[in-house]
């Protein structure tokens, strides 16, 4: 890792220097992608794709409640309505059936045009794609998967980052692969679109970069981002991916009879971002993460106030967008400390304190 960066200083070349294009030709390759666009931010990922789109207002663009904040932000940074759809308790992820639902309220109220469906990848495990998929069709919508916690996941064999017709990811350093810094990335198998993008992250520029032919942004990624990536994904390929699922396994084996642990699906295969557990309410939770914070064992809410209650969207009925396992979750999750270097005594001291506060339950 050192040498990497060391290099790029050496190189001066320190903004979309060649380090970039290796990157992305390494991501690309990883996911068997055509196209990998890296850019500032796994949020500035999400704005080019509907970007690409031209995504605006009076459309409406359907997206989980229980996400990050990002995931709903850049709709309405278009000038778009996003529309709230429940997840499902087990995986978190977004539930298919209430897209439909939502897709024909909306429909039925006449005030926005259905355009796109932004599917979340929450805590390393991939949406139900094939279903949302089916209705994302059905309806004529374009497919986003927000890879950002998703990457390394799959389903079916297929991994991550390759179900939309276009998709995302971030290297936020708390994510599955992370820089040292900000990053994100953008997949797709369309050359228009592609090309549409590559413009926009680099200030709408055209063929001559001082011939700017659209309006654009500044998201271009720093070339030493680039060098810790082609360095972390060659760990990632190697053995982190494989060790944070035995971390996550060894969790469950130590917790699924005093708490409800996370749900893997048949065919699903978690990149693990988080490990993430429900109990029985708040009282509960604050109980247990007043006792592991005794024991200098961190924890994490994720996340605490659904999307449909932030503050930012108050402007839209939170009763029209229903969603009531997101509110549930909202106050029943907490996150336990995952990452491919855990060690078993680690493991070990985080999984007794757990226990013996839910067994006094």
């Amino acid at each position: 890792m050192d040498k990497a960066i060391l290099d790029v200083v050496a190189s001066s070349a320190y903004v979309m220097g060649p380090k970039v294009k290796e990157m992305e030709t390494a991501f690309a390759e990883y996911t068997g992608m055509k196209h990998c666009i890296a850019c500032n931010s796994g949020t500035d990922a999400l704005l080019l794709a509907l970007k690409a789109w031209d995504i605006h207002e009076g459309d409406a663009v359907f997206v989980p409640s229980f996400t990050f904040f990002a995931s709903a932000e850049v709709i309405a940074m278009q000038g778009a309505t996003p529309v709230f759809v429940d997840v499902d308790e087990n995986t978190y992820n977004m539930d298919p059936a209430d897209l439909q639902r939502k897709i024909e309220q909306t429909i039925k109220n006449g005030k926005w045009v259905p355009k796109a469906v932004i599917a979340v990848d929450l805590f390393g495990l991939p949406a139900d794609f094939k279903a949302i998929r089916a209705v994302a069709d059905h309806y004529g919508l374009y497919l986003l998967e927000d890879g950002a916690q998703g990457f390394g996941g799959m389903l079916e064999g297929q991994k991550a980052c390759t179900f939309g017709d276009i998709a995302t990811t971030s290297f936020f350093p708390a994510k599955p692969v992370g820089c040292y810094g900000d990053g994100g990335a953008i997949f797709t198998n369309n050359d228009e679109w592609a090309a549409l993008m590559e413009s926009y992250h680099i200030h709408g520029k055209g063929s001559d970069r001082y011939d700017n032919v659209r309006i654009g942004m500044n998201s271009r990624m720093d070339s030493i981002q680039a060098a810790v990536l082609l360095v972390k994904l060659k760990a990632f390929k190697d053995y982190e991916l494989v060790d944070v699922n035995k971390v996550a396994e060894r969790y469950t084996e130590l917790l699924h009879d005093v708490v409800k642990t996370p749900v893997v699906p048949e065919g699903y295969f978690s990149s693990w971002a988080q490990y993430t557990i429900q109990v029985r309410d708040e009282q509960q939770r604050a109980e247990l993460q007043t006792a592991l914070k005794v024991l200098d064992i961190p924890t994490a809410i994720y996340y605490p106030i659904p999307m449909h209650r932030q503050t930012a969207f108050r402007y839209l009925n939170p009763e029209e967008n229903h969603c009531p396992v997101s509110d549930r979750l909202a106050k029943t999750v907490i996150s336990l400390p995952i990452h491919p270097y855990l060690s078993k005594e680690d493991q070990d001291v985080i999984c007794a304190a757990v226990r013996k506060e839910l067994k006094g339950h």
